[in-house]
């Protein structure tokens, strides 16, 4: 049975750690976007150096979505925003959950079972959002809270958005380890023989 939640972020740990896979998400209040190779790289430098970022990630939710975005005069407008795969960023998330505390993580696609077991350890959890559901998606945006590294382009840069009703998102991995996605693979691979007999027999049928 899938239960909903409507959310407020960022999350407490208690909060997070009562999310199970497969659950329906909708988000409220503060996340940090992100879509960019370049951004994950510059925050990894920033961790390895010492220096400071230009916002505070510890407890965030920190989402791998990108978006279309416009500048006039000193306002930065998000008029669109959309997923983006997260296994792209699978050596740099397990750094970034255990040091900033995540309290989500989320984007499509999930991430590696070295990210899942810093989410374990944290607390956290990843959230799954619709590929190509930019229309519902950017219906939730409300502000924009602010922008960093504006040398950037506007979708690698790293943005803090004010948000309501954000989703329907589904957890993807729990805190727990609960993984959607490997559960998915296994009921694949199950079915898979039967899936070859059945089309051998056609062939069979259809070559007599």
């Amino acid at each position: 049975m899938v239960t909903t939640h409507h959310l407020q972020f960022p999350l407490t740990r208690n909060l997070a750690r009562s999310l199970r896979a497969g659950d329906s998400v909708y988000l409220n209040g503060v996340i940090v976007v992100t879509a960019g190779l370049p951004t994950h790289q510059r925050i990894l430098e920033c961790l390895d150096s010492g220096k400071a970022l230009p916002i505070n990630l510890k407890g965030a939710a920190m989402l791998h979505i990108g978006s279309y975005s416009r500048e006039y005069g000193s306002k930065f407008e998000v008029l669109y925003m959309n997923p983006t795969t997260s296994t792209r960023f699978n050596s740099y998330m397990p750094r970034f959950i255990r040091a900033f505390e995540l309290c989500a993580v989320g984007g499509k696609g999930g991430l590696d079972a070295e990210c899942a077991r810093a989410m374990t350890e944290v607390g956290c959890v990843y959230l799954s959002f619709l590929g190509g559901g930019c229309t519902l998606l950017s219906q939730a945006i409300r502000q924009v809270v602010s922008v960093s590294w504006n040398d950037l382009i506007p979708q690698y840069r790293l943005v803090k958005l004010s948000v309501e009703e954000l989703g329907p998102a589904t957890v993807g991995i729990d805190a727990h380890g609960n993984n959607v996605y490997e559960d998915l693979q296994r009921q694949a691979r199950r079915k898979l023989p039967e899936i070859m007999d059945a089309l051998n027999k056609a062939r069979g049928k259809t070559v007599g």
